[in-house]
């Protein structure tokens, strides 16, 4: 058996005066998830400016706990954490 894959969402309103300085923490977010053996993701809702979904995504939820926990930029909802469903 294989262990499922973990993942975190978390939804930002982002102000236009704010999207600068949200770009940079962004990139930060990035770069510390990626030494911290995970992946993220931001996508930005098309029709919303300033709406963006972030995705904090491990091999597993151990992992995934671990970089939250010492992230330099906190997550909303740390605990909250999904495992990808085998679909068999």
């Amino acid at each position: 058996m294989t262990v499922a894959r973990a993942i975190t969402i978390q939804r930002t309103l982002v102000p236009p005066r704010d999207r600068k300085g949200f770009a940079a923490r962004l990139k930060r977010r990035a770069d510390y998830y990626a030494g911290a053996k995970c992946r993220f993701w931001a996508f930005e809702e098309a029709g919303l400016p300033g709406a963006f979904l972030e995705f904090f995504e491990a091999a597993d939820p151990e992992t995934l706990a671990k970089a939250h926990a010492a992230a330099p930029d906190p997550v909303l909802d740390p605990w909250r954490i999904y495992t990808e469903v085998e679909l068999t």
